[in-house]
C-alpha cells in the first residue's frame, strides 16, 4: 500500500486550481493532463467531487477505480485517498496549516530579498490565509488584481518603496512558495 507524498497532492491542487481558473478550454485540459501524469507516477487518480456548497479534489489510489467509477468493495483503507477542499467553507485546522505554510514563505522572503519585499510578501500572505484560506501559490491572477488594487491599497498601509516594487514582490513571494515543492522534491 502506497501513501501519496504531501508535496504530490499539493503539485495536484495547485493543477486542479489553475484548471478551474483557466478560462481557456485548451489551457483547462492541459492543466488536468499534467494532474494526471503526476498522480499516475504514484498509482493514483484524481476527481472533483462537487455539490452546491463546496468543491473537493479526490485522489484515489487506482486499484480502486474500475472502468471510471471508484468500487467501494476496493476500498481497504480510506486514510490511502487524499482530500483537498476547493472551495466551500474553511476549516480551522486548515487554515492554522495554510497560514503556517505562508508564514514559511514570507520568511524565505525575508532572507533572500530583505524587508521590503519581505513586509510585501507578509501583506499577501495575509489576504491569501484571511481571504481565501489558501496557500500563496495558488492565487489566481484575478486575487493577485484584487490585493494590488484593493488590499494592499486599503489594508497594509504599504510605504512608497513598497508601493514601487509590489509587483516584483509578488513575483519573489510566488518563487519562494513554489520553492517549497521543488525543495521536498526527490
Amino acid at each position: 500500500m502506497s501513501e501519496l507524498p504531501a508535496a504530490v497532492v499539493d503539485e495536484a491542487e495547485r493543477l486542479t486550481r489553475l484548471a478551474r481558473a483557466a478560462t481557456d478550454d485548451a489551457e483547462r485540459e492541459a492543466y488536468r493532463e499534467e494532474r494526471a501524469s503526476v498522480l499516475a507516477d504514484h498509482g493514483f487518480t484524481a476527481r472533483v467531487r462537487e455539490d452546491d456548497t463546496n468543491a473537493v479534489l479526490v485522489c484515489y489510489p487506482d486499484e480502486w477505480i474500475d472502468d471510471g467509477t471508484v468500487r467501494t468493495d476496493r476500498i481497504d483503507d480510506t486514510d490511502r485517498a487524499a482530500e483537498r477542499r476547493l472551495s466551500g467553507p474553511g476549516d480551522p485546522d486548515d487554515w492554522l496549516h495554510v497560514a503556517a505554510h505562508n508564514d514559511r514563505v514570507v520568511a524565505r522572503v525575508a532572507e533572500r530579498h530583505g524587508d521590503v519585499h519581505a513586509a510585501n510578501a507578509r501583506a499577501f500572505a495575509d489576504f491569501m490565509s484571511n481571504h481565501y484560506a489558501r496557500r500563496i501559490e495558488t492565487a489566481t491572477e484575478t486575487e493577485r488584481r484584487e490585493f494590488r488594487e484593493e488590499y494592499f491599497v486599503r489594508n497594509a498601509w504599504p510605504s512608497a518603496e513598497q508601493r514601487s516594487v509590489v509587483e516584483q514582490s509578488l513575483t519573489l513571494t510566488l518563487d519562494a512558495a513554489r520553492s517549497f515543492a521543488t525543495d521536498s522534491a526527490p
